[in-house]
């Protein structure tokens, strides 16, 4: 039969060795499908072959190859592993040698412990998708990977006839909904104990913000729509001006890229923080994804007082001399914090220290003719004498007035980049903006530095949280001045509005089904997306976000205070035993109010279909007998005798068996049922 062929008529003419196969196959490869896109090209493609080498073997009832073309096979994919992974140690190795061996085993489905192994290594590759990540996708993914697996279990146990798959699948449905209570208690209570190692919450590359900046590196991520942040305001929600959330603080220029600086002054001379917030503070909550970078780009200001700063829970912060809040390690997993964060606010030395010279220095030989501009322009007798936020005030002038464009594609710059910026081409990034505007201050003597970080959110809250993209990624500028420290200045909102070039050819790919719909009727396309976002949150809140303080506030809800790890357990634990006690105190009773001839046709009706014989819960023992004859033949004729019987002793005239009687003739059938199945 060929696999085009097959329909849903063919499949029902299958036998039941090949149709089970073919469910299993497919089982597996939705389940390997997520891996696909992080595995090597050769360890995708083998993993296919096999597979559809199995089920074309299943197809034709087709002889399984040998064992040494099976052991040859592995032996190359653990060559082709260490020569494309360097190693067989690792995540990496570890899955990719994980699913070549699933996709060898098929191969070897010889008996029904053969179904058993793959069934276990099945669940063992749902756990490995999570590694990778534990998106709301996935998990609803890997879920429909086990309802398969607990199918193709249910399959193996009932080796005699042709059960339905519906049938097979309602089972393994019921019985995880049977072990839902008890997983969302062990989750719930079970003591959050912090891990060994740390699992990247998503371990895919993605862009964002780093530690430097280069001309173009900022641009690169202007169309990334993939979230950064989810920001929920627990009060009132600051202008859209005010929100800059700040990154890393670069102050170090070689010419071609910005970077973090280390001063070399002593301690005592280098510019301290000196953060002093003034006006009504914002209390906000953060949910920042995994970045990669030891820093919590906070809503600025935010102070380190002590019941407001952000503590992620797992890591510590602190916040740097340049008002930066910075981790003790990468973050390499999504983090909650709660904060306080103030929009009006002063920070820095206000008098000058020798520190600051670290802020006016500019490496030989780079942009001559800004430099020189910009000494000329401080040279000038009505200038001589102006402050800081004179000159930056000058400098934000001449973007506005003259012909600067604002644009996602501003090309290549060569050697000295803010000369071709400043004079020739005049297009630019926020990052081009920022530079130029912090060299020709530093040209005037002014210290000055760069920060980058996000500016602004989506402009309608999503399930009550506003969302940072990385499209939102920024680059602004600080000058100092003197008695009022450092100063936020923004060249890029200098720009005229009629100058701002957008680009189609930088918009982020979508998938076909949202470019379709965003074309046909882009309102539903933004709901559907919305309602998308809201469920992932929830998910990323309430499940991945489940912390040790999650629990303790859920358990403080709910009366208990300030719990020990051993109550959490004792407490598990009794839960679990009045919830065992009530289920069997439940099924004792129900069992005893039921009538004996409806509980044994029940048990009858289960006993037939473990042998693959199914039967309507309403068919008299002479109905069922009939299906034992036609379903298993000679191997159950006792059996069809047995109910036969039994159908005689119900209905013939004045004729009424017992609870003795029936638990006696329950005895035989059972005896006979087991025979048949082992035979």
């Amino acid at each position: 039969m060929s696999s085009a062929a097959l329909g849903p008529r063919a499949w029902g003419r299958l036998p039941r060795d090949a149709r089970d196969t073919l469910f299993q196959l497919a089982v597996i490869g939705w389940t390997m499908l997520p891996h696909f896109s992080h595995l090597p090209a050769w360890c995708t493609a083998m993993a296919l072959a096999i597979l559809l080498w199995r089920g074309r073997l299943a197809l034709h009832g087709a002889a399984l190859p040998s064992r040494w073309l099976v052991g040859l096979v592995l032996a190359a994919a653990i060559g082709l592993t260490l020569w494309s992974e360097r190693t067989l140690l690792g995540r990496e190795a570890g899955v990719t040698l994980l699913v070549v061996l699933m996709a060898l085993k098929t191969l070897e489905l010889r008996a029904r412990r053969d179904a058993l192994v793959i069934f276990f290594l099945g669940f063992f590759l749902v756990l490995t998708n999570f590694l990778y990540s534990q998106s709301l996708l996935v998990a609803l993914s890997m879920l429909v990977s086990v309802w398969g697996l607990l199918t193709a279990l249910v399959l193996a146990h009932m080796p005699v006839g042709r059960p339905p798959l519906l049938h097979a699948g309602g089972l393994a449905a019921r019985a995880a909904l049977l072990g839902l209570p008890l997983m969302v208690l062990l989750f719930a209570l079970f003591p959050r104990i912090a891990p060994l190692w740390g699992v990247p919450q998503d371990a895919s590359g993605r862009t964002g913000l780093s530690g430097s900046m280069s001309l173009g590196g900022v641009a690169s991520i202007a169309n990334d729509d993939s979230i950064a942040m989810r920001v929920r305001f627990l009060g009132p929600v600051p202008r859209g001006e005010q929100m800059y959330f700040r990154g890393p603080v670069l102050s170090r220029f070689d010419g071609r890229e910005w970077t973090r600086g280390l001063s070399g002054f002593p301690l005592a001379e280098r510019p301290r923080a000196q953060l002093q917030v003034l006006g009504a503070g914002v209390p906000y909550e953060l949910t920042i994804e995994a970045s990669r970078l030891p820093l919590l780009p906070m809503l600025e200001m935010t102070p380190d007082a002590t019941d407001t700063a952000p503590q992620p829970e797992g890591y510590r912060a602190v916040l740097r001399a340049d008002v930066q809040w910075q981790t003790d390690r990468p973050l390499v997993d999504r983090v909650r914090v709660r904060a306080v964060a103030f929009p009006e606010f002063r920070h820095g030395p206000r008098a000058e220290v020798a520190g600051l010279q670290d802020f006016v220095a500019l490496p030989a030989g780079f942009n001559p003719r800004s430099l020189a501009w910009a000494r000329a322009l401080r040279e000038r007798p009505e200038y001589a004498a102006a402050d800081a936020q004179t000159l930056a005030g000058l400098l934000l002038a001449h973007v506005r007035d003259q012909e600067y464009f604002y644009t996602l594609e501003p090309g290549r710059y060569g050697r000295d980049a803010i000369d071709e910026f400043w004079f020739d081409r005049r297009l630019g990034f926020c990052e081009h903006f920022a530079a130029a505007f912090v060299v020709m201050l530093r040209a005037m003597d002014v210290p000055a530095r760069i920060v980058t970080g996000y500016q602004g959110t989506d402009p309608a809250p999503v399930d009550g949280f506003y969302i940072v993209r990385q499209s939102h990624a920024h680059a602004w500028a600080e000058y100092w001045q003197a008695g009022r420290g450092w100063v936020r200045a923004d060249p890029t909102a200098a720009v005229a509005p009629e100058r701002i070039r957008t680009s189609r050819n930088l918009q982020p790919a979508r998938g076909l089904v949202d470019q379709a719909l965003t074309t046909v009727n882009p309102a539903l396309a933004q709901q559907m997306r919305q309602f998308w976002e809201v469920m992932n949150n929830r998910w990323n809140q309430w499940v991945l976000n489940y912390s040790r303080s999650t629990q303790l506030g859920l358990l403080e809800r709910l009366g208990i205070r300030a719990p020990e790890a051993l109550d959490l357990v004792y407490l598990l634990i009794g839960l679990l035993c009045t919830a065992s006690l009530t289920a069997a105190a439940w099924a004792l009773w129900d069992r005893h109010r039921q009538d004996p001839w409806q509980r044994l046709q029940r048990r009858v009706a289960r006993a037939l279909l473990r042998l693959g014989v199914a039967v309507a819960p309403h068919d008299a023992p002479r109905t069922r007998a009939d299906a034992v004859r036609r379903l298993l033949g000679e191997r159950g004729s006792r059996m069809a005798d047995q109910l036969e019987a039994l159908d005689r002793a119900r209905y013939a005239a004045g004729a009424g068996a017992g609870r003795i009687a029936l638990h006696r003739w329950w005895r035989g059938f059972a005896r006979e049922t087991t025979k048949a199945a082992g035979g």
